[in-house]
């Protein structure tokens, strides 16, 4: 079938494909990374029903996981217009609009939105670096994408565990070199970290990313996985990225 007029790429947009879905994207401008399919497959548990994304970008976990998790509905929230209405499109180009829901909003204000224990899974893949750390895009979108303009962690941790319900789960990826920093937070906010995955580009090089999953008002144990690997000799993908990214290992 074909798509609709109002559901074509953009002029400086991009149409492509990823396992089984489309996504627009901006040409020159933020584009997702591997580190959004990561996250993708590490949220895994029974009855994930009600969902809130915080900082969708271009939708692609969302409708990922509206595509995987049938009973799943989800809220992504994204506070960039130009991000939140490709989102949409993209919501619509997949056929998910009963069940993927976009909001333009600053998630800081989602207090004002939705009452307290909302959700019962909420999930992101936040800006990991301070405004002044390392080197700051002129490009809006990446910039707000990749540092703590519009959101601090703290105040993202706090959004979590507010809109999350008794024992409703917590994921997110982030890089290792503030892990201590997010435990913290994490326990302060009665997120109590249950799963952790650290993720190395091959098994000779340190974790470039890590994957956790913590539970509202759980108590204490944390379980540690093997680590994840994305390349095996240094340009190959592991076969168990090429299952993550969809790739034929044919």
């Amino acid at each position: 079938m074909a798509i609709a007029d109002e559901l074509k790429p953009e002029s400086g947009e991009t149409l492509d494909s990823i396992r089984d879905i489309k996504l627009f994207q901006a040409k020159n401008g933020y584009r997702f990374s591997v580190d959004a399919l990561l996250l993708e497959n590490f949220i895994s548990a029974p009855r994930l029903e009600k969902g809130l994304e915080l900082g969708a970008g271009s939708g692609i976990i969302s409708i990922l996981l509206a595509k995987r998790l049938k009973d799943a509905r989800i809220t992504a929230v994204e506070i960039q217009e130009s991000f939140a209405r490709r989102a949409e499109r993209n919501v619509r180009l997949n056929r998910l609009s009963g069940r993927v829901r976009v909001l333009a909003m600053d998630m800081k204000e989602l207090r004002n939105v939705f009452p307290a224990n909302e959700f019962n899974f909420v999930f992101s893949n936040p800006p990991f670096r301070r405004p002044g750390t390392g080197r700051m895009s002129r490009d809006e979108e990446r910039a707000i994408a990749r540092h703590e303009i519009e959101i601090t962690l703290a105040e993202l941790v706090s959004t979590a565990s507010y809109l999350l319900r008794h024992s409703g789960k917590f994921y997110l990826i982030y890089h290792p070199f503030r892990l201590a920093e997010l435990i913290s937070l994490l326990r302060k906010h009665r997120l109590e970290p249950k799963k952790m995955r650290f993720v190395h580009s091959t098994s000779a090089e340190e974790a470039k990313m890590v994957l956790i999953e913590a539970v509202k008002g759980s108590g204490t144990w944390l379980k540690v996985p093997p680590p994840l690997y994305i390349y095996v000799n240094g340009t190959e993908y592991t076969p168990e990225m090429k299952r993550i990214l969809g790739v034929d290992e044919a």
